[in-house]
């Protein structure tokens, strides 16, 4: 008799319980309906006003047709929406962009070309599955042609200055082949031969015409997305101050022709620790430099007070 009083009880607390939820869903619903039938959400996603005109490397992108305004729209939207990258890269940009500007001038290729490394890593010194390395995504072959010296102990592909001149020349070389920055930009994704196999099976002349790989097209508009909301982030919702980017470090560069038999003791006579010189001198991969030709290097080490 005891445990049948004892099952009613605790099985009227049970059917209590399902009356207060079941209330608490039915009013959760009413209100939700409420929030979302004709008055205003909570969170808004609006869609993105195209720009009428856009320029790359000052060749006018077309935007005429229905396949390149999607395109374009897409890029636009995943780099819009994904707030917190897209805010990384404009603080990061302010750091990294004079650099890059600099030798792409240097080297005789247009400042949108710098919107590559964007794309391409972040702006950080990136790994792919492919062993791609660096802000420019060089591969090692590339890079050992390029005069980059790249082994076990050094690799300069994490050099920003010469990956940087490495990947002008590039772009360069592949402008002077096909006459366009656009291609040439495509094919730092896609490689020359590939595009040039693509243009000519396809009997097009250019890249807005070229039907490829999901990757390669969308890459252009990844870069031209990438460019419009830098170029104008307030438009994007985009809202900082100055203070809030990331700032450029000063930097001394210190020579030598000899070995480095421990970088952790180098960083210390140099009065800065081995997490310091390792951020400023990413190329160089272990706790020691060889340098048995007696190359010279040049490392870069933080001005007083900037680290």
């Amino acid at each position: 008799m005891k445990q049948n009083v004892f099952s009613f009880k605790w099985l009227g607390i049970l059917v209590l319980f399902v009356i207060l939820f079941s209330g608490f869903i039915v009013n959760y619903q009413s209100n939700y309906a409420l929030k979302t039938r004709g008055q205003e959400p909570a969170y808004k996603v609006y869609a993105l006003e195209l720009p009428d005109t856009l320029n790359f490397a000052t060749e006018k992108v077309p935007l005429s047709s229905p396949d390149l305004k999607e395109r374009l729209d897409r890029e636009l939207l995943v780099n819009t929406y994904w707030q917190s990258n897209m805010m990384l890269m404009l603080k990061r940009a302010n750091k990294y962009f004079p650099t890059i500007e600099k030798i792409l001038a240097e080297e005789g290729v247009p400042s949108d070309l710098k919107y590559i490394s964007v794309i391409e890593s972040g702006l950080v010194n990136a790994i792919s599955p492919t062993g791609a390395k660096g802000f420019w995504q060089i591969m090692r072959a590339t890079g050992r042609e390029y005069g980059l010296e790249v082994n076990g102990n050094v690799d300069e592909r994490y050099h920003l200055e010469f990956s940087t001149r490495v990947a002008a020349k590039y772009l360069k070389k592949a402008k002077e082949k096909f006459g366009s920055w656009t291609l040439a930009a495509a094919s730092y994704n896609m490689g020359v031969t590939g595009i040039q196999r693509n243009l000519n099976t396809q009997q097009v002349d250019n890249y807005f015409d070229l039907k490829l790989n999901g990757e390669t097209s969308r890459y252009v508009f990844r870069v031209l997305a990438v460019k419009e909301i830098i170029e104008n982030p307030m438009k994007y919702g985009y809202v900082f101050d100055q203070s809030d980017l990331y700032d450029q470090v000063p930097l001394r560069l210190h020579g030598l022709d000899t070995a480095i038999p421990n970088l952790a003791s180098f960083a210390k006579k140099m009065g800065i620790n081995y997490k310091i010189l390792k951020i400023h001198n990413p190329w160089l991969l272990q706790n020691h430099l060889n340098n048995k030709s007696r190359k010279y290097y040049e490392i870069a080490i933080p001005e007083i007070g900037h680290y």
